[in-house]
């Protein structure tokens, strides 16, 4: 402190003895808002509320909370999964489960098992459940395109509303039903699965379609040929056949398959048209195997649906031919050797 005065060396003093004072005073009271925060004393603020607990958004959401969804394995069979997820801290039993939606004509049931199926604390159980007819008229049908799942246009169309019976408490006397409760469709099943079956019924006032149950393999065993068969409507009146009124349906092209490609010496046909009272058609499609890695007909789950482009009545999208049990069989006979050959 030299080269200060006396009087000025005591200011210069008190000065730092304030300024020590007056940040140990703060830091205290930060000590002391951090202290009443994290042990809940206090006086609650005003401004936004504490998250809720687990707890709270257990009950807010209901006891039993659902999802619309579809394995692989059922789209040729028309079977939606009732997703439920047990969202309590007790097991649930639920003995039924019911949706309903704008999009189909009639409720969506699961078939109830004798004595219902137990869900366990926070897990997710899988109910599956046969689609009823398709609503084509509704306000809330889906005119998106059929068989595309990226497309964003079949995902917020519609809405469900599940009504369950669960299996009643201890003591009580009956079963209490909860619903309507909604359920969300994050991937579009409902809406993709109307504009499906509904562009099938249109297709089917034009023609049937079908796969010949035998596939024919050629001498090397590396490619074959799968016979699409396309017989047309009986025409409404005679004469009417070729007329500017008749039904008509375009196959735009005809799509692989996650097992199916086609084969590049025997390309597809593209742009069919196929009119009500037309002559029947069969169209050869030269196939190879798509893949050939080991696990392609293990796990092969829709490499034997075959997906035609088309548009007809207004609408436009994939219209999907199943094979035959017979022919399905021969088709992963038929990739496995090929791939072998390879």
């Amino acid at each position: 402190m030299d080269g200060l005065s006396v009087p000025r060396r005591r200011r210069t003093v008190f000065r730092t003895l304030c300024s020590a004072l007056c940040s140990a005073a703060s830091a205290v009271a930060v000590l002391s808002a951090a202290a009443s925060c994290s042990t809940g004393t206090g006086a609650r603020s005003v401004g936004t509320p504490s998250a809720p607990t687990a707890a709270a958004t257990a009950t807010a959401a209901g006891p039993v909370t659902v999802e619309i969804n579809q394995f692989r394995d059922n789209y040729s069979k028309q079977i939606i999964e009732i997703q439920l997820t047990n969202t309590t801290a007790a097991p649930r039993t639920v003995l039924g489960a019911e949706l309903s939606t704008p999009l189909f004509a009639a409720p969506i049931a699961w078939p109830a098992t004798a004595g219902g199926i137990v869900l366990p604390p926070g897990q997710t159980k899988s109910l599956p459940a046969p689609l009823s007819a398709p609503e084509c008229n509704s306000t809330g049908a889906s005119h998106g395109v059929p068989g595309d799942e990226t497309s964003g246009t079949t995902r917020t169309t519609g809405s469900a509303q599940v009504s369950l019976r669960l299996a009643p408490p201890a003591g009580a006397a009956t079963d209490p039903v909860t619903g309507p409760t909604t359920a969300e469709d994050p991937f579009g099943v409902l809406a993709r699965n109307n504009a499906e079956m509904c562009l099938t019924r249109e297709a089917a006032a034009v023609a049937a379609f079908a796969l010949a149950p035998d596939l024919e393999v050629a001498a090397d065993g590396r490619t074959a040929v799968v016979r699409l068969l396309v017989t047309p409507a009986a025409a409404a009146t005679a004469g009417g056949t070729g007329s500017a009124d008749a039904g008509e349906l375009a196959i735009e092209r005809i799509e692989e398959t996650t097992l199916l490609a086609e084969s590049p010496v025997a390309p597809w046909p593209r742009a069919v048209t196929v009119r009500v009272g037309g002559a029947a058609t069969e169209l050869r499609l030269g196939i190879r195997p798509a893949r050939c890695d080991p696990h392609a007909v293990a796990e092969d789950k829709v490499g034997t649906l075959l997906p035609l482009r088309i548009t007809v009545a207004g609408r436009e999208g994939v219209l999907k031919i199943a094979a035959g049990d017979k022919l399905r069989g021969q088709i992963y006979e038929f990739v496995t050797t090929a791939c072998g050959r390879q």
